[in-house]
This record gives C-alpha cells, structure tokens and sequence, in this order.
C-alpha cells in the first residue's frame, strides 16, 4: 500500500499518512483508479482541529478491520476541507441536501465519476462498518441504480437557481436588517439564537457600523467575560455549546480570531472602553505568541485536544489553582473565574463576570497560572498558512497596531504580507496555502483574492506604502475577469479552476464573509481610493443579494450589510498629505484611522505633487488617485475629507479633522 499522503502540505493529510487505510488525495488519479476498479469511491472530508474527525479516526480509520473493509470495497479519498473549499462546499450541499444536517468530518460515497449517491458526518466504528458493506452489496448487486441516484443529485443540485438579487440596498432596507436581527437576539447572553452559539463577527461588525450599541455591545461584552474567550492566554474558542457563552468548543481558529480582533478594535473606537481594549490586546497578543509561523505568516488553527482529551489544556480545579497559586490567591482566583465545576470530571472553563476588585492581584495571577498552563501538553497547531485568512489577520492587526499604538502588531502585519507576497502570489494567480515556506498546490478561491485584498487595502492605508495597493489591485482585476458570474455576483472558483459537477457559488456568510461580500468589501474601499468606476459598480451589483437577504435571513448577509452601510455613507474618503517625517502629518494619519466612521479608507501622502510616496519605481497609475492634487496648506501637513472625491476645504489640526468626521 503506498503513502500518499506523506508529502502532503495538509497538517491533516499527514494526520493521516499512516492509516491502514489507503488513502489517495483528491486529484485525478483515484477517480481513474476507481474506474479502473469499477468500485465506488470514499470521500472523508475533515479539518485537523474538528474533534469528531480526530475520534472518527482512532475508531474506524486506525482499525484494520475497518481499514480492510474500505480498501477492498472502495478507492478512498482524505481531503482537507481547508485546503479545498470547493470540493467541501459541494459536497456538503450534498450532504445537507440528503441528510438536511451537515458538519464534519463529511462522509460521501461517490460514483467514479465523483458524483454522490450517499452522504453523512460522523460514523461510530461498527454503524460504519455496517454502512460499508450495505454500500458494497448494493453497488454489487444494482449498480446502474446507483448511477442513476448520483446522477439524479447532481441534476438536482445544479437545478438550483442562484438567489435572486435586487438594487444596492438602502438605509430602509438596513433598518429591515437591524430589526430582523432584533427578533432572534437574546437579550439575556447576548448573541442571536440559541445553542450552540457562533461569534457573530460579521453580524456584529454591521451593527457597529450601524451605530447600533444594544446588540452589539451586550454580544461583545458577554463573549468577552465568557468561557469562550481564554481568559489567560487571549483569542476565542470556535462556539460555545451553551447558550451562555460558558462551555466552549475548545478549538480555536485563526479566521474567527482575526475577524473578532478586527471587531473588538472597532468595539474601542465606538466607545466599547476597557473590555474592548483588554480583548483586542490580548487577542493581538495570543495571535503573535502562539500562531504566528516561523515564515511570518499565521497558522491555521489550535486543536481543541490535548492528550485525547477535549479542552484539557484550558479547564481547572480548585485543587489546582490552589496548588499553583497557593491557598489564598487560589480562593480567590477560584472566584474571581467561578470554578465551580461548570465543564467535565469537576473541572471549570475560566470565566470572568465581573472586573476584579484588585487589578494588580489579577495580573499577578493571571501571569502565574498562564506560566503553569504553558507546562501542560498542548494541543496540536494545524501550522499551514491559508492565504484568505491571513488576509483577515493582516487588516486585523494593521488597524489594531494603529489604534493601540502597538508597532509590532504593524510589523506583524507586514510579515504575513511579504509572506503572501513572495510564496502565494505566482504568475499564474494566488496559491491558498504555504506550509514552512513552501506553497501548496491549489489554486485561491474567491475568498483568498477578496480577503487578501482586503488586508493589504488596510496595511496600505496604515504604512502608505503604495505597493500593497497595487497588490491589491491585481488580485481584484483576477477577481472581475475570473470570478463574475455575469448577473452581478461572483462564483467562488475561477473560470480556468478544476470542474467539480458543480461550480460553487454561495452568496451567504458562513464562519468567514462569503467571498462574495468580501469581494465588495474590498471593491468599494479600492475604488474608493483610485477613482475606478468599474471597481465601485462591480462592488454595488455584488450586494444586491443583501437586498434579498436583510429583512428576514440577515445574520447570513453580515459582512454584505457592512458593506452596503459603507456604500451608503459614501464611503468617506480621507487623504492625507505631508513630509513623512513631520509629527504633525503622523497624528493626521492616526486621527484618520481612528476614526469611528462606517468604512472609512484613508490614502497617506507625501504632499509632492506626486501619487503617493513618489517612488520611481512604481508606476503613477498604481498610486490612489485620491491623493491627485492634494497638497499641504502652506508649510503644515493637511487631511481632505471626501466623498465620491468631491473633498472639503483642507484641515490642518487633528480637533478640525475629527469635526469634519463627525459631520
């Protein structure tokens, strides 16, 4: 049996790699092996930190009992479902088509011809065994019947019609959203409906730039205060299975931690105060101690698994608070995080539901039991770098670093750029994913082009370094000449991508912003910046779907109401010109990006009658028109604030440029 796997990029592929099992990768050569066989193929689509992967696997995959069954009966197939979003994305619409429930890991059996007659998540050992052998018989017995099924799915899942789309949406329609929104939030946690709960990044970050402070903040400050977020080491676990924010899902992962960054950042600026501060910091903080690969960029995810136990890292004792911390700081501490027994065997998930009485005792123990923690054995890093995340962790931590005055989260922000830059980007387009500096094999989907964008758009306007737009601008001209669909919206594969038997599109948010509302996102704050007509009206066909969306499905349009809440304010444009050197050009700058505005984009310019920074070596057209003719007032640095590039008298004080912001 050969080793497929072993040269995998996959973290999860490895996993693996020395099953009993014969596992192919996705790729050509087992659908010809399968035909070759005339068997029909398994298809296991998982992730490395999904804990019920990890226990499908100790039971049926390391079996050589079961092992046998699958190798004899079938071609089998590992994917990972990180690495190919397109291939998950179309069989879970299968799966959930079949089943009317989905999740992972994702079972699928395949005709040879990858089309699904049976699907499913999660098998214990012996309901999987049983399954294998029904599958065999029938596919031995009536095999043409199963054809005939695999085709009659496909049909049916391609007989599918897009979802209808409308007029960019207006301040009406927003105001639909905000309402609809209202009828499932729990005014009592936080969030919006019930168990298990999902950070709601995407909704949360319209409602912020809606103004909206009831919502937002009570979801904000319970998620904050709750077992979901690692009161000791920072970032947030995946959901919480309670409707309190109590008992995570102990894995943690980089796309929910850099939106949530991104959101508690944003939480500060319109007011959300020390919580807000605390949460954001100490995010950033985790992001850089415990995810940030050698090369630069940011892994993947945490296992929510330690030593086969889920959440053993995270969860304690009173005995072991006091045995770490002694009697009275253990007591205390004991309180103070209400361990109480709240999780499995008498341990507690560590909360904090009120502001300690003693900020320095706090910090003393905080520091205390984090050092103790980082004795134990950790759970296991899924350390390939997905380039749409580390989009996501860019804009993150660029904004981040600006407000808090934290240059290192800038330079780590720029680390992960250069990364990108340099491995992911080719000339043939973007590569999803890197591991250990060398690039993986498949091609970006629409969400890499859009959230990378996004990321080097917001570097961009917190260093004025103008390549980073220009970046920018190529990976969003591949998604406007490889991506539309031709109605407005975008397909999440490109044109020239491997046909699946079907071409995925989903307009609606999922953990991430669909690539979709993504892609307007980072549409409009381009052409925002450099004038392009094609880039802003690409941006305003794309949120059409929100229309459709807001008034009674709006926590799966977030990101695109964000959007349209930008678009509807303009969105503002600021510039900003003067000697790079000057203080007084540097606190324009800051005063820009701090400001608590829906979408705002800001250009950073030397004020030399050039684009941007002048440098010789990139061409004029790639610096933001935005900066065209702007020029300090005299011998002091100036900001114009903008709309559709129709700007205002120039101001020259940050007090005159947060008046103009706020009006």
């Amino acid at each position: 049996m050969m080793n497929r796997l072993k040269d995998a990029t996959s973290p999860y592929l490895l996993q693996h790699a020395d099953n009993p099992v014969d596992w192919h990768p996705w790729g050509e050569e087992a659908f010809a092996e399968a035909r070759r066989r005339d068997v029909p193929l398994l298809i296991s689509v998982g992730y490395s930190a999904c804990h019920w992967c990890h226990v499908m696997a100790h039971e049926s995959f390391e079996d050589t009992a079961t092992a046998q069954l699958m190798n004899e009966h079938f071609v089998n197939i590992k994917v990972d479902r990180e690495e190919r979003p397109d291939v998950d994305a179309v069989y879970m619409g299968a799966t959930q088509a079949m089943t009317h429930q989905g999740g992972w890991p994702m079972t699928v059996f395949a005709t040879p011809d990858g089309h699904p007659f049976y699907c499913g998540t999660y098998f214990p050992r012996h309901q999987f065994q049983r399954l294998l052998t029904e599958v065999r018989r029938v596919w031995t017995a009536d095999k043409e019947s199963v054809l005939r099924q695999g085709a009659k799915v496909v049909e049916a899942l391609n007989s599918q019609t897009t979802l209808p789309s409308g007029p960019l949406p207006d301040a009406d329609t927003l105001d639909h959203a905000i309402a609809n929104l209202r009828e499932s939030f729990d005014g009592a946690d936080g969030g919006f409906g019930g168990a298990p709960k999902f950070p709601p990044s995407m909704v949360l970050e319209f409602l912020l730039r809606s103004g909206e402070r009831e919502m937002s903040g009570k979801t904000l400050e319970a998620m904050a205060r709750g077992g979901i977020y690692d009161q000791l080491g920072g970032g947030f676990a995946r959901y919480s299975v309670d409707t309190a924010w109590v008992v995570p899902h102990f894995e943690k992962m980089l796309y929910d931690n850099a939106l949530l960054l991104r959101v508690y950042t944003h939480w500060w600026k319109a007011g959300g105060g020390e919580s807000a501060r605390r949460v954001a910091l100490e995010t950033a903080g985790w992001l850089l101690r415990e995810m940030r690969t050698p090369e630069g960029g940011f892994a993947s995810a945490l296992d929510a698994d330690s030593e086969g136990v889920e959440g053993k890292f995270y969860v304690w004792t009173p005995e072991e608070l006091r045995a770490v911390l002694g009697d009275d700081d253990g007591r205390w501490a004991a309180g103070l995080f209400e361990v109480t027994g709240t999780f499995e065997h008498g341990t507690s998930v560590l909360q904090l539901p009120r502001d300690p009485d003693d900020p320095g005792r706090y910090a003393n123990v905080r520091e205390r039991l984090l050092a103790a923690r980082e004795q134990r054995v950790r759970p296991g890093r899924d350390d390939k770098v997905v380039a749409s995340w580390n989009g996501l962790a860019i804009a993150a931590l660029a904004e981040t670093g600006v407000v808090f005055e934290r240059p290192e989260l800038v330079a780590a922000a720029t680390d992960a750029a250069e990364l990108l830059a340099g491995v992911h980007l080719t000339d043939g387009g973007l590569l999803r994913t890197s591991r250990d500096g060398r690039a993986g094999a498949n091609d970006g989907v629409l969400e890499d082009y859009a959230n990378l964008a996004e990321g080097l758009i917001t570097l961009y306007a917190v260093t004025g370094e103008a390549r980073w737009l220009r970046l920018a601008g190529t990976l969003l001209d591949t998604v406007l000449d490889g991506f539309a669909d031709g109605s407005g919206g975008f397909y999440d594969t490109a044109d020239d991508a491997e046909r699946l038997f079907q071409r995925p599109q989903d307009p609606t948010d999922n953990a991430t912003p669909s690539g979709q509302y993504a892609a307007a996102g980072a549409l409009l704050s381009y052409g925002a910046l450099t004038g392009s007509t094609r880039h802003r009206e690409a941006a305003h066909a794309a949120l059409g779907t929100v229309s459709v969306l807001a008034g009674k499905h709006a926590r799966f349009a977030g990101w695109g109401l964000a959007v349209a809440r930008a678009a509807l304010d303009g969105p503002v444009e600021v510039a900003v010109v003067g000697p790079p050197d000057d203080p007084r050009t540097a606190a324009l700058h800051r005063a820009a990006l701090l400001a608590d505005v829906p979408g705002v984009v800001v250009a950073l310019g030397s004020g030399d009658g050039e684009r941007g920074t002048g440098d010789p070596l990139v061409p004029r057209q790639a610096y933001p028109a935005l900066l065209e003719g702007r020029e300090p007032v005299g011998e002091a640095p100036a900001a114009y604030v903008c709309r559709g590039f129709t700007c205002r008298m120039p101001v020259t004080t940050v007090e005159a440029l947060e008046a103009e912001l706020t009006t």
